[in-house]
């Protein structure tokens, strides 16, 4: 189900990252102030946008565990949050390498975006330790998609909490009354955000075919060692358990 189309959704990524990439480099004209070394944004801010994105995608992943109470719901959310992490580790080491180059610290403590993400990072590091500190499968998925559902609505919260914050030191990419991005920086950054976008999904899919595959032959090894009296006759939803 997971590697359906796989590879195509493989090739338009990596076109779509690499044109974005091209654009940003050769098309989309250098900051005034910070010269090539803004360009990062086109990397730091879409990894931010499709992290967060995540995190909200994996708490309606949780609602619909929840909601169906099958397995395959609590997966998704739980890959989804995993995938998210990664991009949110990126999103603060490029912001660190970004920081660096603008204004000579690796990290602003009084700026409330880029507190704001950590926090949300640090938030989420705590789903798996919390997930798996719980024994019983049950009881470990709906805990899971609690957390997933409760971190998921900080999301947005947090970030109409530091859009009405009154000081602004990182640069604010949607802006209006400075008149946001140049035409030319808008077009890069927009393939760069779908190319991230089609990157998460991709990754995404990827981790949930490994985990669906894995699923399988576990149960195939079962009934091979003559255990297939305890086993269903169709394949159930793969779960963390058994992945």
């Amino acid at each position: 189900m997971y590697g359906t189309r796989l590879r195509a959704l493989s090739i338009a990524t990596l076109i779509t990252l690499t044109g974005g990439f091209a654009l940003a480099a050769f098309y989309a004209p250098e900051d005034a102030d910070q010269g090539f070394m803004q360009k990062i944004l086109y990397v730091h801010v879409p990894l931010a946008i499709v992290a967060l994105c995540g995190f909200v995608f994996a708490a309606v992943c949780a609602i619909q565990h929840l909601r169906t109470g099958e397995s395959r719901w609590d997966l998704r959310s739980y890959v989804a949050i995993h995938m998210s992490l990664i991009f949110g580790a990126a999103v603060l080491i490029t912001g660190s390498i970004w920081a660096r180059a603008s204004w000579g610290h690796w990290w602003v403590w009084d700026e409330p975006t880029l507190v704001s993400f950590l926090i949300v990072f640090l938030l989420y590091a705590t789903y798996q330790p919390l997930r798996f500190s719980i024994e019983d499968r049950d009881k470990q998925g709906r805990y899971a998609s609690v957390f997933a559902i409760t971190a998921g609505a900080f999301v947005p919260l947090n970030f109409l909490a530091v859009r009405m914050a009154q000081s602004y030191t990182h640069p604010r990419v949607f802006a209006t009354a400075n008149g946001g991005l140049e035409p030319r920086m808008k077009v890069a950054f927009y393939v760069c955000l779908l190319g991230m976008a089609l990157l998460y999904a991709t990754l995404w899919k990827y981790e949930m075919t490994s985990k669906n595959t894995s699923a399988q032959i576990k149960r195939l090894r079962r009934r091979l060692a003559g255990d297939e009296g305890a086993l269903p006759r169709r394949s159930a939803s793969p779960t963390l358990e058994s992945t």
